[in-house]
């Protein structure tokens, strides 16, 4: 006979079955979506670090590109793909003609995008510029020949790329961007510095 202060070792092993194979499930939909996610974030897919480290510097050095261009790129053994948003054709081909000069580099796959030519979106890159540089302390962030936020306006869509050092900051930029008037919408894809691998 069992007593009622037993624990039932069956029920209990029956339980434990259930959670390790729910959480094996879980793992299993997280490992699958992790790069969907990762593309979410647009870093850079990175398979060679010193390659990386110089298309890089070739990317933040150029001569257009500024706080209105957003560039990333994926490094897939000697063929690198560019992808983002520029204000200006030149960076676009600039970008490109500079990654395939490199060592190592055998084929450039160039997906960057060039934004049309708008006066409203124009007005809405000043304004939101502005906004978040009068907002608390963000003004750093908008400071340099790479600053560390950049602002891409497409149809009157904001988005938000780059990396701030919290998630104040971050909420301060979106509430910045918010209220400027004129736009359709603002997309905050800022990264927290340190929370993931942002090349």
């Amino acid at each position: 006979m069992k007593r009622a202060t037993e624990p039932n070792m069956e029920g209990i092993k029956t339980t434990m079955k259930t959670i390790k194979s729910t959480l094996l499930t879980i793992g299993a939909a997280l490992l699958l979506t992790m790069p969907v996610m990762a593309q979410g974030y647009r870093n850079n897919v990175v398979s060679n670090p010193q390659l990386a480290k110089k298309v890089r510097h070739e990317l933040v050095t150029l001569p257009y590109y500024g706080v209105f261009d957003n560039l990333a790129y994926n490094i897939s053994g000697n063929t690198v793909t560019l992808y983002g948003d520029v204000v200006k054709p030149t960076t676009k081909s600039g970008a490109e003609s500079r990654v395939k000069r490199l060592a190592g580099v055998s084929r450039v796959v160039n997906n960057i995008r060039v934004l049309p030519l708008s006066p409203m979106d124009d007005n809405i890159r000043a304004a939101t510029y502005r906004s978040i540089a009068r907002t608390g302390a963000l003004y750093r962030y908008l400071q340099g020949a790479n600053p560390s936020i950049h602002i891409v306006v497409d149809n009157g869509q904001v988005k938000l790329e780059g990396v701030v050092s919290n998630k104040s900051d971050k909420a301060l930029a979106n509430i910045a961007a918010r209220g400027v008037s004129g736009s359709f919408g603002v997309t905050n894809n800022l990264v927290i510095e340190g929370e993931n691998n942002v090349g």
